[in-house]
């Protein structure tokens, strides 16, 4: 008997034989939540965004970018388990992975509920289940926490050149909300690009520019202010954006900042 058969989000079925021991992330999310879990030799690869945990990236084979990956590299490890992201990995790579005969482990994120059952399902697949349940429980109990309060309307910006902001189908969006932040573009879908104009029309309270993707500065935010007449202030993009387990430190730093845009 297989130590555990599932399907992916793509609805792609996937059976291990037994607990993985060289595992391979592709999302820098999901390979803290490994470390978190309580892996670490068992982690053989990663990209070379995936910054946390610390000094990791010194011991681990780096197999390439999010959506550059190298296949060579990647395969040279003989992975029994990969995992992957519907937006943060090209499919025809993941595809190329998966041909190779390697497990696929594809997840969906659009929701903090959708974060909490890929942690558990990833507990399940590397043999920390009852870790998973724990972490995903206190996570879900800092989310419920987050005080309700008035909305204060907000655009939250990850490029510049063109400027884009953040729709309504996306994992930034249902953050925004649980944290009593309204996104004013929250009828458009994916990263729209908008135009000053567009974002004045729009009429937010606040322009959120984030850390990530784009490293945006106090030069930028005050760029987009004289552009569009609303106060623009910095935002860590890791609460916002990273669905693992470092979603334990984002009600606390949401909140916060709740408060202090609600003051000022």
């Amino acid at each position: 008997m297989p130590f555990l058969e599932t399907t992916d989000a793509l609805g792609r079925p996937v059976v291990l034989d037994r607990p993985p021991r060289r595992i391979v992330s592709l999302v820098p999310s999901q390979t803290e939540l490994l470390a978190d879990l309580g892996l670490d030799e068992e982690v053989v690869g990663l990209t070379r965004f995936c910054v946390h945990p610390e000094g990791w990236k010194a011991r681990k084979q780096i197999v390439g970018g999010t959506k550059n990956l190298r296949l060579d590299r990647l395969a040279a490890l003989r992975p029994d388990l990969v995992l992957a992201n519907r937006e943060e990995n090209e499919r025809a790579q993941v595809e190329a992975v998966a041909a190779s005969g390697a497990p696929v482990y594809v997840t969906d994120v659009a929701t903090v509920d959708d974060a909490l059952a890929m942690i558990r399902s990833v507990g399940r697949l590397v043999d920390r289940a009852a870790r998973a349940e724990a972490l995903a429980g206190e996570i879900e109990a800092g989310f419920d926490a987050l005080g309700a309060a008035e909305p204060v309307r907000a655009a939250y910006f990850i490029w510049r050149r063109p400027w884009m902001t953040t729709g309504g189908d996306t994992f930034i969006h249902d953050v925004m909300r649980r944290a009593g932040l309204a996104n004013v573009f929250g009828e458009r879908t994916r990263y729209p690009g908008v135009t000053p104009e567009e974002v004045a029309a729009a009429r937010p309270d606040v322009l959120l520019l984030s850390s990530e993707p784009y490293p945006f500065k106090e030069a930028h935010a005050a760029e987009l202010e004289a552009a569009t007449g609303v106060p623009a202030v910095l935002v860590d993009g890791e609460p916002f954006s990273w669905y693992g387990s470092r979603m334990r430190l984002a009600p606390p730093y949401l909140q916060a900042l709740r408060d202090r845009l609600v003051v000022a």
